[in-house]
């Protein structure tokens, strides 16, 4: 991808977030969103090699509008500042987790997993861990996980104590104080500039994948 460019392009429009700014410049734009989307086309490939549940997939199916939705929100600008596709074989909309790639200046990032899980939801998943510690150890303690992981599990939301009724005691109790069940790597801003962030990319989402089915299990049988 032309990452640096589509950095350069957002970060001008961060300084400019109007209306008239961005229809003057609206061709750039489509040209670099059309770079992006070649990038993700390639992504989706990658992670099908892996994940087949996400081969049926189309460019468009991932990507989001560049338009905000400013209807509840005190900030005005009417544009993001950012490029994100959600590589998610249920949807963007659905809780079932997927994969995550995203273009933003100093804060660009690949992630794996769920967000916003309802808490019935949340706390089957506890319990499939506490009942399942032996599957859940496979998936987190190893080599490979922490490796990738281990910069960003102190920096997941999560409860300040053990949830109620879980067993205080249990020897992942950090996963069960958890909020949302995602990994992600903080890249930085050339990261994604040309192709061969395809391959690293797709190291941290083969490690992260393990768990994300694990969480997904739970979750299917509430979609």
């Amino acid at each position: 991808m032309k990452a640096k460019e589509i950095l350069a392009f957002f970060n001008t429009l961060n300084a400019n977030n109007n209306r008239d700014w961005f229809h003057a410049h609206r061709a750039e734009y489509d040209e670099l969103r059309a770079d992006f989307e070649a990038g993700i086309a390639k992504a989706i490939t990658m992670i099908a090699s892996f994940d087949p549940s996400i081969a049926h997939l189309q460019v468009k199916d991932t990507t989001y509008r560049i338009n905000r939705d400013i209807r509840f929100s005190n900030d005005k600008s009417p544009y993001k500042t950012h490029l994100g596709a959600y590589i998610a074989a249920h949807g963007k909309k659905a809780l079932h987790g997927g994969y995550y790639i995203h273009l933003e200046n100093d804060n660009c990032l690949l992630a794996c997993g769920n967000y916003y899980l309802p808490t019935h939801i949340l706390n089957a998943c506890r319990w499939e861990m506490v009942n399942n510690v032996d599957t859940l150890r496979e998936c987190v303690d190893n080599e490979q996980f922490k490796e990738v992981f281990q910069d960003n599990l102190g920096n997941q939301p999560r409860l300040k104590t053990c949830p109620h009724g879980f067993p205080k005691d249990f020897p992942y109790v950090e996963f069960l104080k958890m909020k949302d069940y995602c990994m992600w790597v903080n890249v930085s801003n050339d990261f994604f500039e040309g192709d061969g962030w395809l391959k690293e990319a797709e190291r941290v989402f083969k490690t992260a994948k393990p768990f994300m089915d694990f969480i997904n299990n739970v979750i299917d049988d509430y979609e």
